[in-house]
C-alpha cells in the first residue's frame, strides 16, 4: 500500500441556479435533475478509489451530492461549513446577465475570476485561509495510504488548490474552473509537499 495520503476535492452536481446562470455563492440552491445524474454517476467511481473518510459543505448541494458518495462507500459524511463556497454578497440570486446591467465593470472582473471585485463579497484570502484549514484537518484525520473526499464548490476548490500548493493568488487564474461533479486529487507524502495528481476529472453522464 502506498505510503502517501489523498485527498479528492469533489464539486457538487448541477442545480438550476448553475443552468439559469444566477449567482449561487452561499445560497443554498439544490441539485436539479441533471445534478442528481450527475452526482449518482460520479459516486461510484469516488467509491472505487475507497475513500476512508467523507467531508462536505454544510449546503443543499454539496450535502446532496455527499449523500450519493455516502450510499456508494458506507462512510457518514461530516458537514463542515468551512467548504461552502464563496458568500458573494447582495450579487447572490442574479442572473449573468442582471449582474452585467447592474455593474459591468465588476461583472467583468468576476468572470475573470477576480471574486474580490464583488462588492460584499467573501475574499480571496479568507477563503483561501478557511479552505487550507479545513483540507489540512482533513488530511490530519488520515493514515498513510488512507484517502479522505471533501464535496465542496467550485471557485472554493479552485483557490483551495493553489492556496495547498503554495501558489501566489494570481496563479489560481490559471486554473480552468471544474465542471460539476469535476473533482481534483492531491497526494501528500511523509515529509514531503502537496502534490496535484489530478484535476477537473469527470464521469460522463
Amino acid at each position: 500500500m502506498s505510503a502517501e495520503r489523498r485527498l479528492v476535492l469533489l464539486r457538487h452536481g448541477r442545480t438550476a441556479w448553475n443552468h439559469a446562470l444566477r449567482i449561487q455563492g452561499q445560497a443554498d440552491a439544490e441539485l436539479d435533475d441533471t445534478g442528481q445524474a450527475e452526482a449518482a454517476a460520479t459516486a461510484p467511481v469516488i467509491a472505487a478509489l475507497r475513500p476512508s473518510v467523507l467531508w462536505s459543505s454544510d449546503l443543499a448541494r454539496t450535502r446532496q451530492t455527499a449523500a450519493y458518495v455516502a450510499k456508494e462507500t458506507g462512510l457518514e459524511p461530516t458537514y463542515d461549513a468551512r467548504l461552502r463556497e464563496f458568500a458573494l454578497g447582495e450579487r447572490e440570486g442574479l442572473t449573468h446577465p442582471e449582474y452585467a446591467e447592474l455593474a459591468p465593470d465588476e461583472f467583468a472582473l468576476f468572470r475573470r475570476g477576480d471574486f474580490d471585485a464583488v462588492l460584499g463579497g467573501e475574499r480571496t484570502s479568507a477563503v483561501r485561509e478557511r479552505m487550507v484549514a479545513v483540507a489540512h484537518d482533513l488530511l490530519d484525520t488520515l493514515a498513510p495510504g488512507e484517502l479522505a473526499v471533501a464535496v465542496s464548490h467550485g471557485a472554493a476548490i479552485r483557490v483551495a488548490v493553489a492556496g495547498l500548493l503554495g501558489w501566489p493568488d494570481d496563479a489560481l487564474h490559471s486554473l480552468h474552473g471544474l465542471a460539476n461533479c469535476g473533482w481534483v486529487e492531491l497526494g501528500l507524502r511523509e515529509g514531503d509537499r502537496l502534490r496535484l495528481t489530478a484535476y477537473n476529472r469527470v464521469v460522463g453522464v
